[in-house]
């Protein structure tokens, strides 16, 4: 296990505790925070990116969080596939941890919460019109935006300096943001395979009062569609790059 597998696992779980706990506050049933609305979650969606960036950079881990990132990585050269899969294993149960804690910080709440959809709707994505198709290429491209802009802020330009020097974390926080704005209407931009898959494990494991189902005919969806689109961002930047002579 590489170590920075504890910063991956870490910074995964703060990014899920906050993430979630954003969509918990909002939407759950005498929360202070009921009913901010879009403009709340997607502000605290890109500070739970910052903060989860920033806790697993300061442990020594390159703050992936999301196997979209580290598959494109691998594509990229990189990232080794030992090293990959160590990273989605730690993604993925930090994702787990993290969801169990915005569980029990709002417990009184989900019993209050009559709404089985918006139970669920703290844990994991469900689209806005449910279509496969249209659902898949939302994340996809969602996804593709956030790999492509990434690599360009962490990419070391003619001078030799990143365009991101000191800003990393936050600049991706504020894409992340722009996404959820932008792109996120059609799916809510699970745009990361452990974002919505660990919390859907966790809502199907935890005794949360009030819940329904977990959608599995749906949960296909953004696990699949951020891995084809960071897949393709990988490829593209790196034929666009070279093609351009960018260093890497």
């Amino acid at each position: 296990m590489p170590s920075t597998a504890l910063g991956e696992f870490v910074g995964t779980l703060v990014l899920l505790l906050l993430g979630n706990g954003v969509v918990a506050g909002v939407l759950l049933e005498k929360s202070k925070a009921h009913g901010a609305g879009w403009m709340v979650i997607t502000a605290g969606w890109a500070f739970a990116v910052l903060c989860g960036v920033l806790v697993a950079v300061g442990l020594g881990a390159p703050g992936e969080l999301n196997p979209a990132v580290t598959l494109a990585n691998v594509i990229a050269g990189t990232r080794t596939v030992p090293d990959a899969l160590a990273h989605v294993a730690a993604q993925m149960t930090g994702a787990i941890v993290g969801a169990t804690l915005v569980w029990l910080h709002y417990l009184p709440h989900w019993s209050i919460t009559r709404d089985q959809g918006t139970i669920h709707a703290c844990f994991c994505t469900a689209p806005a019109i449910r279509s496969s198709v249209p659902n898949l290429i939302s994340e996809v491209i969602g996804t593709m935006v956030l790999v492509l802009v990434a690599s360009a802020i962490g990419t070391a330009g003619v001078s030799g300096a990143t365009p991101a020097t000191n800003l990393g974390p936050a600049l991706v926080g504020a894409l992340v943001w722009g996404i959820g704005l932008s792109l996120g209407g059609p799916t809510g931009y699970a745009i990361n395979p452990a974002r919505d898959l660990g919390p859907r494990l966790a809502h199907a494991i935890l005794p949360i009062a009030g819940k329904g189902g977990n959608d599995w005919g749906y949960a296909w969806i953004p696990v699949v569609g951020p891995l084809a689109g960071g897949a393709l961002a990988a490829l593209l930047w790196s034929t666009l790059s070279a093609a351009n002579g960018v260093p890497k």
